[in-house]
């Protein structure tokens, strides 16, 4: 009797697990951090397929918008892989420190909206994946916490930097000296999050839903109204406003602005050419 032939998605036996999917919901791509036994703790593996996966969703022009979710019914990820650190040498630890920051850099750098799901735990670097999108989506079970100094360090995925731009420098202190955790109320409540939904494990459809609505707009639209918004931030706002400018006239000149308007005017959805 012939053996069957093997599936096309079979891997070869020898291969690493995959600690990342992606799932492709028309415009929208979801990036779902899949290793729910560990609760999606951060290793070196997963870091480095998150950071392949995203960039190359980033190179992509068939993406809109990009939304993080996880697996399983626990967690969204508890930061970093503490076991594996455990058996790690000084050298060890910093030669996984690139790989760390291409992985978190990834999320930040997408040139389109990207969406935290968030259901059960975001601790640490998991709180820091979330912190990297441009909102965050969370349900009646999720708890946020950067628990680093509790352990003898400090946040490394750019809590310091993006919690304090986020809820502002003394609520991020705040949560970040005492490595405390918080509610999705507290959190909704601080500005971190920005759409709470009621009930568990229901944020990974409201953020799928609320990505969907972002992609049906202007993909030139978007992509450079976050391009403003990114670095406008970071400027004085009279340069603040020369960014804008430049994203308005990259915009204005497009064929979306053509189709927009055109449908607009003819009472139609947009047929986005781009």
């Amino acid at each position: 009797m012939n053996n069957p032939a093997p599936s096309d998605n079979a891997a070869p036996q020898d291969a690493a697990p995959a600690h990342i999917a992606v799932r492709r919901h028309g415009q929208v791509a979801e990036v779902v951090l899949d290793r729910p036994d560990a609760l999606n703790a951060i290793s070196t593996a997963l870091a480095a397929e998150l950071g392949d996966k995203v960039s190359a969703l980033a190179s992509d022009p068939n993406v809109r918008a990009v939304v993080l979710s996880a697996a399983g019914d626990r967690a969204f990820c508890v930061g970093a892989d503490l076991k594996e650190r455990n058996e790690f040498t000084d050298a060890d630890l910093l030669a996984q420190r690139p790989v760390f920051r291409r992985a978190f850099g990834s999320i930040i750098d997408l040139p389109v909206p990207a969406i935290a799901a968030v259901s059960g735990f975001a601790l640490g670097g998991g709180f820091e994946l979330a912190l990297g999108c441009d909102l965050i989506v969370a349900d009646d079970g999720a708890q946020f916490g950067l628990p680093e100094v509790t352990v003898g360090l400090v946040p490394g995925g750019g809590g310091t930097q993006l919690l304090s731009r986020r809820s502002g420098l003394t609520r991020a202190a705040d949560l970040i000296y005492t490595g405390r955790r918080i509610s999705a109320d507290e959190a909704s409540a601080l500005g971190i999050v920005n759409r709470r939904v009621p009930g568990r494990h229901t944020a990974r459809d409201a953020a799928l839903e609320l990505a969907a609505q972002i992609a049906a707009n202007s993909p030139v639209g978007v992509r450079n109204a976050k391009h403003a918004l990114r670095t406008g931030i970071e400027l004085p706002l009279t340069a603040g406003l020369d960014v804008e400018d430049s994203a308005w006239r990259a915009t204005a000149f497009s064929a979306d602005r053509v189709e927009g308007i055109r449908a607009f005017a003819e009472r139609r959805k947009p047929q986005w050419p781009s």
